[in-house]
């Protein structure tokens, strides 16, 4: 009788200590990136993320296995923990994933607050006529963004007036032709009103803004005068051509190159001014991301062409001397990546004495280029100065001048809360709120 116990339960003990001892090495994994980002001071989510019950969690794994994302969610103890947080854009699809209901969707932490406007369930803002919708509202995945672009617009139509409008006044300024603005764009095309779209840079907004080839996770969504669009899995490049092939094919206006400066109330309708035009309109939608104006220098000859704030196609600088300005991962995966092209000379300039807010790839990638002579390093100092053929640094103290043909600030971007204050618009800063 032992005998046959033994040949029917040895292939199930083997089982259990073989999942026991998966379960294991991918805690030690988890926390190996966990403690990394610890280390590099990567422990703040940029948006809407999880916050995990540890009493009602039961460690299925569910909520990880169901990030679009990856390796961002993780068992540590036999506990989900959030272990790579500014890889979390918000999807929700852990929460929606736990069967003990032990995740809650918020914004912000107790040690770093975000800023989100306050909005209606219509979108409306406090300021009547005023409508947020996708990234700034705190929403930065795709579909939701596009949804909420969608359906802003709708409720835009419900206002009164809107639809009517004649002689200089138009029924809606949209401001952002990122996805929440663009699909906006289409249903304003679609219910025929009187709107024009203002973008400060490109079709995309943060989309643009993504390395290249860099996976977005998408799902179907509903584009007005499209139809259900059924992206699973794609590049930025894919999907930007979907959109710009979109744009053609729909005649749908958007003004590039014309950003916003200011918006005030006259009368029953508002002013939106921008460096080419000022336009009254009975509706404003704000469908611009997070991330606000790129943070320039402040130095002299920064207007220059060659000086950008965002890497497109590090290809365009072979046989270029390029200097990058910045310590955070964009900076750095910026340098690297340049520093693989024949004949490039980079240079990465930081405030700093250590890349303290980066991932530890990062900076073990930009140790070997340096160490290989492909890549220099200038921590501790500041430009002072951009000329046509060359810059001026201040090195702790001391002022450097190096030949130069291109200059990529990435420094982050200036939050458009200020924007939105001026406006009237009201903003809460959340602390971890649901």
């Amino acid at each position: 009788m032992d005998s046959k116990l033994l040949f029917y339960f040895a292939p199930l003990a083997m089982i259990v200590l073989w999942r026991i001892a998966a379960r294991k090495r991918a805690q030690t994994k988890n926390l190996a990136v966990l403690q990394e980002n610890q280390k590099a001071g990567l422990t703040e989510p940029a948006s809407l993320h999880p916050v995990i019950d540890s009493v009602k969690c039961i460690g299925c794994a569910s909520c990880a296995s169901a990030c679009p994302e990856g390796n961002v969610l993780g068992l540590i103890q036999g506990k989900a923990q959030l272990i790579n947080p500014t890889h979390c854009i918000g999807h929700g699809a852990c929460k929606e994933a736990c069967p003990m209901d032990a995740i809650s969707l918020v914004f912000g932490t107790e040690k770093r607050g975000i800023d989100i406007p306050n909005v209606r369930e219509n979108f409306e803002t406090n300021m009547p006529g005023i409508f947020i919708a996708g990234e700034l509202g705190g929403m930065g995945l795709i579909r939701n963004a596009v949804e909420q672009g969608r359906q802003a617009l709708e409720y835009i139509c419900k206002v009164d007036g809107v639809g009517k409008s004649s002689g200089d006044c138009l029924d809606l300024v949209i401001v952002g032709a990122g996805p929440a603005g663009f699909a906006a764009s289409l249903g304003a095309t679609q219910n025929k009103l009187s709107f024009v779209t203002l973008e400060q840079e490109t079709l995309g907004g943060t989309v643009s803004h993504f390395p290249r080839g860099k996976l977005v996770m998408t799902a179907p969504v509903q584009l007005p005068l499209v139809g259900k669009v059924r992206f699973t899995e794609t590049t930025k490049e894919e999907l930007l051509g979907f959109w710009q092939k979109v744009e053609k094919q729909t005649g749908v206006k958007i003004r590039y190159q014309e950003r916003v400066e200011e918006i005030t109330h006259d009368g029953d309708v508002y002013l939106v001014r921008t460096p080419k035009d000022t336009y009254r309109t009975r509706t404003v939608l704000l469908s611009i991301g997070r991330r606000g104006t790129p943070r320039k220098l402040g130095v002299p000859g920064e207007d220059q062409s060659k000086v950008v704030y965002r890497l497109i196609d590090p290809e365009q600088y072979q046989g270029r001397r390029v200097l990058v300005v910045g310590g955070g991962d964009s900076a750095l995966e910026a340098a690297i990546s340049i520093a693989e092209q024949p004949g490039a000379e980079v240079t990465l300039s930081y405030r700093s004495e250590a890349f303290s807010r980066a991932k530890e790839k990062n900076r073990r990638k930009v140790q070997q280029a340096s160490t290989e002579g492909r890549l220099k390093v200038i921590f501790k100092s500041n430009v002072k100065q951009i000329r046509e053929d060359s810059v001026q640094i201040d090195h702790d103290g001391e002022l450097i001048e190096l030949p130069n043909d291109a200059v990529i600030v990435s420094a982050g971007g200036v939050l458009p809360t200020p924007f939105l204050k001026q406006i009237g618009i009201e903003v809460e800063t959340k602390y971890g709120t649901a």
